[in-house]
C-alpha cells in the first residue's frame, strides 16, 4: 500500500500541468529543464520535468553535440542512490504496467529461455538511444531520437493519444508512424495484462542503466545469513523470477519489497548502505 501510494503521488506530481490536458498543449515552463527519475514522456500535456532519455537523444542527435555532463551526471547520482528502485516506486510508466497486470486473465510465468530477452534492453540502450541518434543524421547532421520515434509506448500513451484527441490539426496530420506507434503500445499493453511488467523487463533503456547501479548503490537489499534458511519464500513472491536470497542485489530487482515481507524469518532488508551486512 505504501508502494502504490508512492507511485501515484509521484505520477500526479510529475504531470501536474493539468491545464494542458484542457488546451491541448504542453507545459514550455523552467521546470522542464530539470529531468525526472522515471521514464515520463516530455510531451505529455502534464508532464512538468523532462524524460532522462529523451534529453540524452535531444544532446546527442543535436548538430552542435557535446557530452552532456547534466544528463549523465544525473543518471549516475539517481542510479548510484537508488538503483532500479526509481522502477519499482517513482515510474510512471511502471505504474502502468502494474494496474494493467490488475486485470483478471491469465498470467504467464516467463521461463527461462525468454528471461534471455532481459538482455534487448541493454540493446536498445546501445543502438537506438545512443548510436543511432549520434551516427543517423540528415543532410545539415541533425540525428533523430530514434527510440522516443520509433520504440517509446510512454509517449504514445502519454503524449502522442491525448495531443492527437485534443487537437484536430494533429489528427489530420497523423500516418504511418502513429500507426506504428500505436501497434506497439497495444501490443505492450496486452502483453502487461498477462506478465508482470514486460516493458521494463526486456525493453526499458533507462531500466538498463539504472540497473548497472543494483548491485552497487548505497541503496539496497541485504540478507542476514543468520536467518536465512535458503526457504525460498521470497523467490516464490518475486514476481520478476529472481532468487533473492542467492542474489538480492540482481540487475533485475525494481526493489519492490514484497520478498521482504514475504520472508518468515525476517531476513531481508532494505537499507542505505556503503556495503553488503
Amino acid at each position: 500500500m505504501k508502494r502504490r501510494l508512492v507511485q501515484i503521488m509521484t505520477s500526479i506530481g510529475i504531470n501536474g500541468y493539468f491545464k494542458g490536458f484542457l488546451k491541448g498543449s504542453i507545459y514550455k515552463g523552467d521546470l522542464k529543464k530539470i529531468c525526472v527519475p522515471g521514464l515520463n514522456c516530455y510531451s505529455c500535456p502534464g508532464a512538468l520535468g523532462s524524460c532522462p532519455i529523451g534529453s540524452l537523444q535531444a544532446i546527442i542527435s543535436d548538430i552542435k553535440y557535446k557530452f552532456s555532463f547534466y544528463v549523465v551526471g544525473f543518471l549516475m547520482l539517481i542510479g548510484g542512490l537508488l538503483g532500479r528502485f526509481v522502477c519499482g516506486w517513482l515510474c510512471p510508466f511502471g505504474f502502468i504496467e502494474e494496474l494493467l497486470y490488475k486485470i483478471p486473465s491469465p498470467k504467464f510465468k516467463v521461463s527461462k529461455n525468454l528471461q534471455k530477452l532481459k538482455y534487448l534492453k541493454y540493446v536498445i540502450l546501445i543502438v537506438f538511444v545512443i548510436l543511432l541518434p549520434m551516427l543517423w543524421v540528415d543532410d545539415i547532421g541533425i540525428g533523430s531520437p530514434t527510440f522516443c520515434k520509433y520504440i517509446c509506448p510512454v509517449g504514445t500513451i502519454e503524449g502522442g493519444i491525448p495531443l492527437v484527441i485534443l487537437n484536430e490539426s494533429l489528427r489530420s496530420a497523423v500516418g504511418f508512424l502513429f500507426a506504428w506507434k500505436l501497434t506497439l503500445l497495444i501490443v505492450i499493453v496486452i502483453l502487461s495484462i498477462v506478465v508482470f511488467r514486460p516493458f521494463c523487463r526486456f525493453i526499458c533503456p533507462l531500466g538498463a542503466i539504472y540497473s548497472l547501479f543494483n548491485p552497487i548503490s548505497i541503496y539496497r537489499l541485504n540478507i542476514d545469513l543468520n536467518k536465512c534458511t535458503q526457504c525460498g519464500a521470497c523467490s516464490k513472491k518475486c514476481k520478476l523470477d529472481i532468487e533473492v536470497y542467492k542474489n538480492p542485489n540482481s540487475l533485475e530487482c525494481i526493489r519492490c519489497g514484497e520478498c521482504i515481507d514475504s520472508c518468515p524469518h525476517n531476513a531481508i532488508k532494505s537499507q542505505f548502505s556503503l556495503k553488503n551486512r
